[in-house]
């Protein structure tokens, strides 16, 4: 299992060197599935043996991207490879979106049990029902609108998934409408105090704090930079109430930790921790300084990548395997 000397102040390496250490063998097997006549890819390493249960990551591409694009973009099957988890890639087709775009703006996919989110958490289900999966140890991620999709499976599926990694996304709900959308990308979405409660009440009986992980960059002129204060804030509120049931800040959007982490040869960026009340991390953030719309740290082979940010594959592997249910 990967237990990666963390983090920040590793940060302060030059960048190649810190990409130098993926791996780049891959011995598994990438394979298509089907769910309820939806297809998805799943990567199995070379070392899955089915004996021993092992971790499940499940990531949500963003628009005109397909599993393939997204798993080369992000390198994850090979850390997978590594570290032997499975990757599951659910797939949107151009039939549900033209610009195959997860469908976070819409209500009929901002609930449990409906739409897409029920899709996904199908898809994850019959993972987790064929192979050997550790149930505590099941994360959702994504980019763009997959990391958008990323936060809606954290509020309706919190009993699903361990912890969430947010790469360019919106808060719950940020938009319920498709003439919403692009004014919520812009300019943000409503007062994540109030979107927070809403993905608590959305949680339901399954509430349980969701550690949470963002990636953004602070150039993004496709979702804007202030999305990435707005999901943190959001699940601020809503940890802060799934905790003890009452909003009494004890998880707040102020950041216990704050860091600026120089690199050269690659791109600096600010880290900031929030904390709970014993202490323990919740949410991180990662703001990558001239950054756009771009997986951050990731491979050329795939689109909406930018290997010179610090690497987001890495610290979301490293916050996931630190944050079991």
């Amino acid at each position: 299992m990967i237990r990666i000397l963390r983090r920040l102040f590793i940060g302060v390496l030059v960048t190649a060197v810190l990409l130098a250490a993926v791996p780049a063998v891959q011995a598994g097997s990438f394979v298509t599935q089907t769910y309820n006549g939806r297809t998805y890819k799943l990567y199995i390493p070379g070392g899955y043996t089915g004996s021993s249960s092992v971790p499940l990551v499940v990531m949500l591409h963003g628009c005109t991207q397909d599993p393939d694009d997204f798993a080369a973009g992000t390198r994850m099957n090979s850390y997978a490879e590594s570290n032997t988890f499975l990757v599951l890639y659910p797939e949107q087709t151009i039939s549900a979106n033209i610009t195959k775009c997860w469908n976070w703006y819409e209500p009929a996919h901002q609930a449990r049990g409906s739409g897409e989110p029920a899709l996904i958490a199908g898809m994850t289900q019959q993972v987790i029902n064929t192979y050997a999966v550790d149930t505590d140890r099941v994360y959702v991620a994504g980019i763009s609108a997959g990391a958008s999709m990323s936060v809606i499976m954290g509020a309706t599926y919190p009993d699903l998934y361990a912890a969430i990694g947010v790469n360019a996304g919106t808060q719950y709900k940020a938009a319920t409408s498709a003439l919403a959308a692009p004014t919520a990308m812009i300019y943000g979405g409503p007062n994540p105090n109030t979107q927070g409660t809403l993905a608590y009440n959305a949680m339901g009986s399954q509430a349980r704090v969701v550690p949470t992980i963002v990636f953004h960059g602070n150039s993004d002129l496709v979702v804007y930079p202030v999305n990435a204060y707005q999901v943190i804030d959001q699940w601020a509120q809503t940890n802060d109430l799934a905790s003890d049931g009452v909003d009494n800040n004890n998880i707040d959007g102020t950041p216990d930790q704050y860091r600026y982490v120089w690199v050269p040869g690659g791109k600096d960026y600010t880290y900031s921790a929030y904390e709970d009340s014993t202490g323990k991390v919740i949410m991180e953030r990662y703001m990558v300084n001239a950054m756009g719309h771009a997986w951050s740290g990731g491979s050329y082979a795939g689109s909406y990548t930018d290997p010179w940010g610090p690497n987001a594959t890495y610290y979301m592997l490293d916050f996931f395997f630190d944050n079991p249910k």
